[in-house]
């Protein structure tokens, strides 16, 4: 049977519910649509949803602290596409640093919205073959580090647990991949995005400094991911593969 893409509309505003549920409903989509993250977190305890639409500006608990709710929990994996009100770009930075997948400013079309969705959804099933998880089972060390690939997180030397959410481990494997290898900016979208790359120019810097923050490395003196002005970016530890158990 045809999988379903099935969206969680996290939204206070019943119109616009109502509004995006229809329309992403007439184009071929599940959707199911609640109004604060308290509905939020009680149909994610019995139901699987393939994207979140996450609206930042709600009372109570925001779509911020939604999302890195999310982020650190057991649903780190979905995708999340953001919606706000407020068009200014230190907002789309935070969101995007809180693990956004995509961000989208009201007033929004509902065609774009549903583009967005589809891109964001295909990007996340659409790792290159090199980040494909053939290899389950292996822990990939570097430094203090080991990425687990089958469940996509980090772990420190102490055994913590770092969740990653998509884009991010996307990045690191592509990183670790190619280590001591001088990336640019577009050869990083392609890798990790492909055709469905971001139009945000800035949204790599945003991405490598997710990255790092979630490696404690420090962007003036990083000891993993460091700047290659005019260049790029590299990945400069070597890698050790393991088994994991």
């Amino acid at each position: 049977m045809e999988h379903i893409d099935h969206i969680l509309i996290v939204d206070d505003d019943r119109e616009i519910r109502e509004l995006v549920s229809s329309y992403l409903k007439k184009n071929g989509l599940r959707v199911t649509a609640v109004a604060d993250g308290r509905h939020m977190r009680s149909f994610l305890e019995a139901n699987s949803v393939d994207l979140i639409i996450l609206d930042v500006m709600m009372p109570g608990d925001d779509g911020l602290v939604l999302s890195r709710e999310l982020r650190a929990g057991r649903h780190k994996a979905i995708p999340i596409v953001m919606l706000t009100a407020r068009t200014d770009e230190m907002d789309r930075i935070i969101g995007l640093e809180m693990g956004a997948d995509d961000y989208l400013a009201k007033p929004f079309s509902a065609r774009e919205l549903l583009a967005r969705v589809k891109a964001v959804l295909r990007r996340t099933r659409m790792l290159p073959p090199n980040l494909q998880v053939s290899e389950a089972g292996q822990l990939l060390s570097f430094g203090q580090w080991k990425l687990d690939t089958t469940a996509r997180h980090l772990i420190d030397s102490d055994g913590t647990v770092i969740a990653l959410s998509g884009a991010e481990y996307r990045l690191l494997r592509v990183f670790i991949d190619h280590p001591q290898r001088v990336l640019n900016r577009d050869q990083l979208l392609n890798l990790t995005q492909g055709r469905d790359a971001e139009l945000f120019d800035r949204s790599i810097d945003l991405l490598v400094s997710r990255v790092r923050q979630r490696l404690g490395d420090d962007a003036r003196e990083p000891t993993y991911i460091k700047t290659v002005r005019s260049e790029g970016y590299v990945f400069s530890m070597p890698i050790e593969i393991t088994e994991a158990r």
